[in-house]
Order: C-alpha cells, then structure tokens, then sequence
C-alpha cells in the first residue's frame, strides 16, 4: 500500500497500488483520507495521483474538460498576459499533465530552504581585498529575552483569532456534535424533562406522567437525528459530505452525540417520577428509542435523514401512541395501553431484533450517504 523514498527514513507515501485504488474509488475511507492529506505536502506523491487519475477513463476526460475550460475562462476574462501565463502555466504543470517528476511545488521546499539557508561568509582576507567592512557580514545572534519567547510561544499557540487552544478545540468538538446540539432541540429535550418533572411534582398529577414520558421519550432521539445531518440542517453539508470523514461516519458521530445527551436525561427524568403500578420501568424505552434511530438512519440512506426521522416518527405516532390513548390521554388508562408496547421480553426482544436488522440494513447503505441529498 505504500513506499519509502531513499532519504527519508520511516515516512510514509503513496504507491501506485493505492493510487489506482484511490482513483477508481475502492480505497478504504481511512486509507483515502490518509492519502489525501500527505499529498498536500508531498509533490511526487500527488503527481502519482494525479497520473492515476487521469488514467481513469471517466476521469480523464473531465479533468481535460475543466483545463480546457479554464484557460478559456483566462481568455475571456482578458486576464493580463502575465497572469494568463501563470494560469497556463499552473495547468500545464506535471502534476495535471501527470508527469513522472513531481509537480512545480513538489520542489518549492528545496528552492524555499535554499533561499532562507544562511549565506557562506567571505574570509577576512577576501573582505579585505575588495574594501568590505567586516561589519557588513556581521548578524546579530543576540536571543530574544524569555519574556518574550514565551508571549510569542503564546501568540502563536492562540491563532490569530486571539483564541486558546483549549476553547479552541471544544468549539470544534461542538461543532462535530451537530446542530440539534446547538439549537432548539436541546431546548426542547429540557423543557421535556423539566416539564415532566412539573407536571408531576408541581402541578400533583404524580405518577400518571411517567406513561406520558414513556410514549414521547422514543421519538425525541429522532428529531435530534433530523437536525444533525442533511442539506436542511447543515450550512456546510455538501462541503462535509466530500471529505473523507462525511458521509454515514459523521451521522453516526452526530446520532450518538443526540442518544448521549438524551438517553441519561430522559432515563433519569422517568427514574424521578413517582412509580405506575405493574407499569414498565424508567428505561423500558431504551430499545425502542434505539430501533427507532436505527431505523431513521436506514430509511434516510433511501429518502433523506429529516423525510426517515419524519416518516418513522409518524408511524410511532399512528400505531403506538395513537392506539395507547384510546382509554384516555393519561393515568392509569395510557399506562395500561402503552405497557404491551414496552413491558416484557418478548416485546424488549422484538425491538432488539428490529434494531439489529436496521442496523445491518444500514451497514449494507452506507455508500449511499457518500452522496448528496436530492430536494
């Protein structure tokens, strides 16, 4: 999967193997996220790619399409000659022409480090000859004091937006986490909670609520999953969907972003309520919430996370929550129609069954999230 380059140790590049791979689109999520981050910095590597690339029949041509529509985008323009060049000359360069050698930057580390590399000093007897004062060559080598090293050391640990890298990298974990994270669904998922806790402390209704709870904890993991990930929820959704780390991996991320903040809240809100007799306990939801995710997950790889959230969520509502409330919207009466939908091993049975075979119905989809969402 990968050479060693004589003169550079232990580090890892791209072989013509994993080239091909990579070009045809069989390589491993992993292996091409690896490969598209080292060709950032290796020339050569991405001149083997881009080799590849070209070699693909289907690629070939539309990459040859997109130069030929650059340059004509140049010309119109009426671009300066010099930057027209440029232009053509960025194009043309081995790593689009898919040349052996590596690319025009694949040496710009070399040209960069011959610039910056310091200057051979001229002998005294040389400087002599030609009238030069010792002092011209002379470069200050003075450190700077600690103070200041360590302000810069700071400075440059903080990014020039002035912000820690410790807030930093909460903020992208919670960027990661998903807007239903972020947004009203949080809000929702705590006035659910608190409002529960209310009803049946605050406003005496005690342990006819835990049935209420039972029947509505289900279907609020799946509103969080239908805010987490498609083109209605994410601003940046088609340009996360093209990264290696997009796709079902992010969503699942997301999806158990949502079932970690809820699961403990809504468990635990239904383990404070007052006990129902012969009624299921505070986390007889557990898997029906998951099947349902689950199965959101699956039906959103055919139709769309928010439209798979939607759909499942109204087919809870039609045959679980509206059957358990045909002997009254509370009390005793919903407890007694929602209990054969959660009391039992049979029944705790079944939903595990129903979850497994959506979980492997999603495995079997999971390419399809790889693609954008249609309207």
């Amino acid at each position: 999967m990968s050479r060693k380059r004589p003169g550079r140790g232990s580090a890892w590049h791209v072989d013509a193997e994993l080239a091909a791979r990579y070009a045809a689109g069989t390589t491993a999520e992993s292996d091409a996220w690896s490969l598209e981050k080292h060709v950032e910095a290796c020339g050569t590597c991405a001149a083997l790619v881009s080799s590849a690339a070209r070699a693909v029949p289907e690629t070939g041509p539309l990459l040859a399409g997109i130069r030929a529509a650059v340059l004509e985008r140049v010309a119109a323009e009426g671009l300066p000659d010099r930057a027209a060049a440029e232009a053509r000359g960025a194009v043309d360069s081995p790593a689009y022409a898919g040349g052996p050698e590596g690319p025009a930057y694949g040496n710009a580390g070399a040209a960069a480090s011959t610039t910056a590399s310091p200057r051979t000093t001229a002998s005294p007897a040389a400087r002599a000859s030609t009238g030069e004062s010792p002092a011209a060559h002379a470069a200050p080598t003075t450190n700077p004091p600690a103070d200041a090293r360590t302000s810069a050391t700071h400075t440059t640990a903080a990014g020039a937006t002035g912000v820690s890298p410790r807030l930093s990298r909460a903020a992208r974990v919670l960027w990661a986490a998903g807007p239903a994270l972020r947004g009203a669904w949080a809000v929702a998922l705590g006035v659910v909670v608190l409002g529960a806790l209310g009803l049946s402390y605050g406003a005496g209704l005690g342990a006819s609520v835990r049935p209420l709870l039972l029947v509505t904890a289900p279907v609020l993991p799946l509103a969080g999953v239908a805010l987490s990930y498609g083109r209605h929820a994410d601003p940046l959704y088609e340009v996360v969907t093209s990264t290696p780390s997009g796709g079902l991996r992010l969503l699942l991320v997301r999806a158990a972003a949502v079932l970690g903040v809820s699961v403990p809240a809504l468990t635990l809100a239904g383990a404070a309520l007052p006990p129902a007799a012969g009624g299921p306990g505070a986390a007889a939801w557990l898997l029906p919430g998951l099947a349902l995710t689950l199965a959101a997950l699956a039906l959103g790889s055919f139709v769309g996370s928010r439209r798979g959230a939607a759909a499942v969520g109204g087919a809870w509502a039609l045959f679980v929550v509206a059957p358990a409330t045909v002997g009254g919207p509370a009390g005793a009466a919903l407890m007694a129609g929602a209990a054969p939908y959660f009391s039992g091993p049979a029944v705790q049975s079944g939903w595990a069954a129903g979850a497994l075979a959506c979980a492997l119905l999603l495995a079997a989809r999971r390419r399809s999230f790889d693609h954008l969402e249609t309207p």
